[in-house]
């Protein structure tokens, strides 16, 4: 039976004792192969069941598996697939559900690993369009018979662009396409796409659902059948485990999901708007501002509008190196979704040669909003005001 419980309550609560010791907290179990009854396992992969005793830690474990119902349960899915990083869950999905001759659209803006795993898919007979994932027209006019997969990220990294997710939906329900969506930057507590008809929702654990930067993971989330395929054919096959002590660590890091992420909203809004009234500020991309081009979209759909933001300045480059010698508060460093706020410097020509590859009108629009480059900023818990003093000063 679905848990109708807050999603609040869900996450602080959802994690049942421990039934062998009646720990208040998930054990860590290290080990890498189990103990079995002769013939109650078969060797292969191929013969792995639903209700198979534990065997090879390459193919699950009792912590993991504790992580694994607790974000399902969050994202309102039926089963989940926890593996070593983000990108593992990323790129196991796509080479889950891809083959040779299948067709896959691709949001031009995305993390930069996914956008670079994806191009290299052509190597195995793969064709990849990548396409504005915030127009409707365009993902309708590039979808083919042989489309299989839409994959897109919502808010988008760096430029925090939203999709519709319902209209994605309606747009490719029918078509023999999977709608994938990596919601990592809006967490269960802003947006549960499962909920508005996609087939997968991907999150990089390692961001906000760990929330303090000391552990990788990654999972997928659907359907229960779909979950057991892909831990079948992709999970055990790739060797993309998730490391129980690394699981232990994103569990904990579950409970205060929610007052973190209300924290990191506060944060962010408090530092946009101080960002945005900056004269060195020519703009600010943020979807808890009312300037934000979708601001509509995300008051519809975004139930917090999270801890990332980015920003264009005069200055790139060297603003950059300027912000690396003069923040105290602040860390300039890469990634995002920690108690610590992070600032980065994403260069506009760097992003298209490498992880982009951009060209003509999609290309055009990137630099409209981006310029010659973007300022990351994963707003953490410090003191907002706090912040801004930080980020004036070095501003400065």
């Amino acid at each position: 039976m679905p848990d109708r419980r807050s999603l609040w309550t869900r996450a602080v609560a959802g994690e049942p004792p421990d039934p062998t010791y009646g720990a208040i907290g998930t054990p860590i179990v290290q080990a890498t192969s189990f103990v079995v009854e002769p013939g109650a396992v078969g060797f292969s992969a191929e013969d792995l069941g639903d209700e198979q005793p534990w065997f090879y830690g390459r193919w699950g474990s009792p912590t993991v598996r504790v992580l694994e119902k607790r974000l399902a349960d969050l994202d309102d899915g039926e089963d989940a697939v926890c593996f070593a990083s983000g990108m593992a869950a990323a790129t196991g999905l796509l080479l889950h559900l891809l083959g040779k001759g299948d067709h896959a659209l691709v949001s031009d803006v995305c993390y930069a690993g996914v956008a670079e795993f994806a191009r290299g898919l052509g190597r195995l007979g793969v064709e990849v369009a990548f396409v504005d994932t915030s127009d409707l027209e365009e993902v309708r006019a590039a979808l083919r018979p042989t489309t299989r997969v839409v994959y897109v990220e919502t808010p988008a990294n760096p430029t925090l662009r939203l999709a519709d997710v319902e209209a994605l939906a309606a747009l490719t329900r029918g078509t023999g396409a999977a709608l994938i969506v990596d919601s990592t930057i809006a967490t269960p507590m802003g947006l549960r796409p499962l909920t508005m008809g996609a087939d997968y929702v991907v999150h990089s654990l390692t961001k906000y659902a760990c929330g303090h930067g000391d552990a990788l993971g990654g999972a997928v989330i659907g359907r229960r059948e779909d979950m057991a395929s892909l831990r079948q054919r992709s999970l055990i096959h790739l060797g993309a485990a998730l490391n129980p002590a690394a699981a232990s660590l994103i569990l904990r890091g579950l409970v205060t999901l929610p007052l973190r992420m209300r924290a990191h909203e506060e944060g962010a809004v408090r530092v946009a708007r101080f960002l945005e009234s900056h004269p060195r500020v020519r703009r600010v991309l943020y979807p808890g501002l009312d300037s934000h081009p979708q601001r509509a979209l995300a008051i519809r759909t975004l139930r917090n509008t999270s801890g990332l933001l980015s920003f264009v300045a005069d200055g790139g480059a060297a603003l950059a190196r300027q912000l690396g010698e003069r923040l105290h508060l602040a860390l300039y460093a890469v990634s995002l979704g920690k108690h610590r706020t992070l600032v980065y410097y994403l260069s506009t020509d760097d992003l298209i040669r490498t992880s982009y590859r951009l060209e003509g009108e999609a290309e055009r629009r990137f630099r409209a909003v981006a310029g010659d480059g973007l300022f990351r900023v994963s707003v953490g818990l410090e003191s907002p005001d706090e912040l801004v003093a930080d980020l004036g000063e070095a501003l400065r």
